[in-house]
């Protein structure tokens, strides 16, 4: 029996959307969201450990000073500059000492008026105790012409009451004599301070070092503890680093490190942990360690940006594994193993983590597990994956273009 053609046209019309449904089931399924998802995967192996931590620092001097006065004032003079050597005593700059001078003309001239004083004083002592031992003299020779009935009682009185007398005037004369000093003493303890004073207005430097700045002019005026210069100790330079806490276990001192100046970038520095603090920074939630150098670079700067990576003690043999195979999955850590084909999250118990990527895995996982590393998207326990060698992402118009 011969079909009409208009069941020819509806069983072609059928075979051609078969047809076009397979394929687009097979699409689907290849390169469509059924298609699997490619991951690339590394087996899990025991290897040795030897962690590295990375911070960024600046380089600082070790001893520095901050020159300036005691007081408030206004700069005299100011005698060096910025990068001038100078030496431990040296003159570096004056501040007015207004009235001092003429304070200390004061002060010498209460000084000599108090040794003047003094000088009177003396005298009147010497002259009070000759007194004394004259009545003194008299008293006794009279007791004895009393005692004979040569005088009378009342006569005896006169002369024990001018010794009473001249016992009065000899304490006098001494008080006299202990004020004349203790002003004395005053004036000169007032000229000392002045003395200092007068100096302090001399700022000079404390030890060797370099003049890394100039904070006043001639003429300025500043206050008490303000510096007017600043000076270093370029053999002292050294880089303060600041390291992640969550990274610095087994940070220690004498440890060996490696320094790049932004200035060299080109030049790796050797240097030793001199110092790690005792007090980290909360907010940032760093550590703080101080590098020395093996040997100082030429043309350091103080404020310099530096990197630097620390070796850290070398741990024993131990698994390890990629860090991007980690994922957090409902708040925990672990990765995607391999079962029968199929990715299950386990969890595990992270260590140290390397500058090159690696982590140390203490338990969850075994040597000659295969892991997933990277992903096409993300996986869920059960998904199709398809394995490959590496993971080519689609570049943009934009990227194609460069």
């Amino acid at each position: 029996m011969k079909l009409s053609s208009s069941r020819k046209r509806r069983l072609l019309l059928g075979v051609i959307a078969t047809l076009l449904l397979g394929l687009f089931l097979f699409v689907m399924m290849r390169s469509g969201p059924l298609a699997p998802i490619k991951v690339t995967v590394v087996r899990v192996e025991e290897g040795s450990f030897a962690p590295e931590l990375f911070g960024i620092g600046t380089v600082e001097a070790r001893r520095n000073w901050m020159i300036g006065p005691t007081q408030a004032g206004r700069v005299l003079s100011v005698k060096v500059d910025v990068g001038d050597t100078v030496k431990a005593g040296q003159l570096l700059a004056e501040m007015d000492p207004v009235d001092i001078d003429q304070r200390l003309a004061s002060l010498d001239a209460a000084i000599e008026r108090a040794k003047s004083a003094q000088s009177v004083a003396a005298a009147q002592q010497a002259d009070a105790f000759a007194k004394r031992e004259l009545a003194a003299s008299n008293m006794r020779r009279n007791q004895e012409l009393a005692e004979r009935n040569f005088i009378s009682s009342g006569a005896l009185e006169n002369f024990v009451q001018a010794k009473a007398s001249a016992d009065a005037s000899l304490d006098s004369a001494r008080a006299n004599a202990q004020g004349s000093e203790q002003d004395l003493a005053r004036a000169k303890a007032d000229r000392a301070a002045l003395l200092q004073q007068r100096a302090n207005v001399r700022l000079i430097a404390p030890a060797d070092g370099v003049v890394s700045a100039r904070d006043a002019e001639t003429g300025s005026t500043v206050v008490a503890g303000q510096s007017v210069l600043r000076l270093i100790d370029p053999a002292s330079l050294w880089v303060k680093l600041r390291v992640d806490q969550g990274r610095s276990g087994g940070l220690l001192q004498g440890l060996k490190a490696r320094i790049t100046l932004r200035s060299q970038p080109q030049i790796t520095h050797t240097a030793t942990v001199a110092r790690v603090e005792l007090l980290s920074d909360s907010v940032t939630e760093e550590r703080i360690a101080q590098l020395s150098f093996d040997k100082a670079p030429a043309g350091l700067s103080v404020g310099e940006m530096a990197e630097a990576t620390i070796q850290l003690p070398s741990l024993p043999k131990t698994l390890t594994i990629p860090a991007s195979a980690l994922h957090r999955q409902s708040g925990s850590t672990g990765v995607w193993r391999m079962e029968s084909g199929k990715p299950a999250f386990v969890a595990v118990k992270v260590g140290a983590i390397s500058l090159d990527g690696q982590v140390q895995i203490w338990e969850g996982i075994q040597a000659g597990d295969e892991i997933v590393v990277y992903s096409q998207k993300p996986i869920e326990a059960g998904s199709r994956l398809q394995v490959v060698d590496a993971i080519i992402k689609p570049t943009s118009a934009s990227g194609s273009s460069q």
